[in-house]
């Protein structure tokens, strides 16, 4: 490669990087409050969009903070748009799913009824960031999610656990800190490569028939890795890599679903596939 490309690449990447953080930036600050546009309950779905969008915060997530980029980018497309607190602790305000995952799934299998009940759709569409993207296979595989949810959309999601770059590795060497983490934080403890839950999760194959999966993943993931554990396996999934649609995309684990808006972009096609357009670097300005 030329020595002015060298130059030119990173130069462009931090560009790219500024525009995505920017755009969304100023259009959330244009909204008169976080919910502006979203979990509205008198929202009716258009016959271009004839389902609504739960969307399904991280752990340390909640229904606003997680969703100021993507709620609002939905919503100006045209979708009627939802998002849910669940894995709440006792006494900690704010920072959510941290509870165990499959009561966590109950939380928002009772949401989705809600949602349902209050659009007059039969079904909905779903849109989770990190464990936001894991935890609703559970809903789908145990509790009757299957008969309605269209799709699933994982942007960053830890569908076979993480090892935190190897830290996890280390619990062994410190006698009780594995209890320890179960007892207090369960949903932190399920998601460790190998826990009890993982493994009921992923046994008998990672999907179910008749529910379209999408998993959004970058490769500069520092929090679920190895980043390719993120992906399914199933007929009826499209994996995706961030990079290979916009190769000067440095989004990591937390950007990736806050807002980065070729992710966002990506997210559009995979709730509308049949009018989905190519994502690109310029999807950053789109």
């Amino acid at each position: 490669m030329l020595p002015w490309k060298r130059v030119l690449r990173p130069l462009a990447a931090l560009l790219l990087t500024a525009a995505v953080a920017v755009v969304p930036a100023a259009t959330a600050g244009a909204a008169d409050a976080p919910h502006s546009g979203w979990n509205d309950y008198t929202c009716r779905p258009s016959a271009a969009h004839p389902r609504p969008v739960v969307l399904v915060h991280g752990t340390l997530g909640n229904s606003v903070d997680n969703w100021l980029g993507l709620a609002p980018y939905l919503q100006s497309r045209g979708y009627c748009v939802y998002s849910l607190d669940y894995g709440q602790l006792p006494g900690v305000p704010l920072f959510h799913g941290l509870g165990p995952i499959d009561a966590s799934a109950g939380q928002l299998a009772a949401f989705v009824d809600k949602v349902l009940a209050a659009t007059g759709a039969a079904e909905a569409d779903l849109v989770g960031h990190s464990q936001g993207g894991m935890m609703p296979r559970y809903y789908l595989k145990f509790l009757g999610g299957a008969a309605k949810v269209n799709a699933l959309v994982g942007i960053a999601p830890d569908n076979h656990g993480t090892d935190l770059d190897g830290l996890t590795h280390l619990l062994p060497y410190f006698p009780g800190a594995e209890d320890l983490l179960k007892a207090t934080t369960p949903g932190l403890a399920d998601q460790i490569t190998g826990s009890a839950f993982l493994t009921k999760l992923n046994a008998g194959g990672d999907t179910v028939p008749g529910v379209r999966y999408t998993v959004i993943a970058s490769r500069y993931d520092e929090v679920v890795t190895p980043w390719r554990t993120q992906y399914l396996s199933g007929s009826d999934v499209r994996n995706v890599l961030l990079q290979d649609l916009c190769p000067l995309d440095l989004s990591e684990h937390l950007a990736i679903g806050l807002f980065d808006r070729i992710a966002f972009h990506e997210v559009a096609n995979a709730l509308d596939p049949a009018h989905a357009t190519a994502t690109t670097c310029a999807s950053a300005f789109s």
